[in-house]
């Protein structure tokens, strides 16, 4: 396998459709909060990647190059998924990726109960998971009631999924933090 390539899209946090311009524009944020002379978030490590990134993505010649060799690795990812899959090797994974999901879309509900839903991009987001390891999840949600979708796709969670994550346990510590700075930027919009 490429061990070697980077996937940059994911280091500059964004869509392999991404322009020019929106490349640039995450690029100066993100080398703005971890230049090495930043004393609260400095990483001298992650600003080489994302020099290395920018460069990589920003040149039409690089960047043709970098996609070649990235789509043939994305395929030999999806390909090593798919065959995980057909041997049921992750069924606790997505197990815990479905919880989760339901206990993002829990604090949702109670946070902002007249906007409960969330897309799944959004809670792509919210838990650093790719957004096409989302897709199971969020059919199964749907198809056992525990979740719905709203007339603009989100996904909100029902009395039953509500129902599932009482009874599961306590909701992650880590997830109303989360959510609230998830709302906190989507309201600045």
């Amino acid at each position: 396998m490429h061990d070697e390539v980077k996937d940059y899209y994911e280091v500059l946090q964004v869509s392999p459709n991404a322009d020019p311009d929106t490349i640039t524009r995450v690029f100066r944020l993100l080398a703005q909060r971890y230049h090495p002379d930043n004393p609260e978030t400095g990483n001298e490590a992650r600003f080489r990647e994302l020099l290395e990134a920018h460069a990589t993505l920003h040149d039409p010649v690089q960047r043709a190059q970098y996609d070649a060799t990235y789509g043939q690795i994305r395929r030999e990812r999806w390909r090593f998924v798919a065959r995980g899959a057909e041997e049921g090797s992750d069924v606790a994974g997505e197990q815990q990726l479905r919880m989760k999901v339901l206990e993002i879309l829990y604090a949702r509900r109670r946070l902002e109960p007249h906007r409960p839903g969330l897309s799944v991009l959004d809670l792509a987001e919210l838990m650093g998971t790719p957004l096409e390891h989302l897709d199971f999840a969020a059919w199964y949600l749907v198809q056992r009631q525990l979740v719905v979708r709203n007339d603009q796709s989100d996904l909100a969670i029902t009395a039953a999924g509500v129902d599932a994550v009482e009874e599961s346990r306590a909701p992650r510590p880590d997830v109303p933090r989360q959510l609230s700075e998830h709302v906190e930027e989507s309201g600045r919009h």
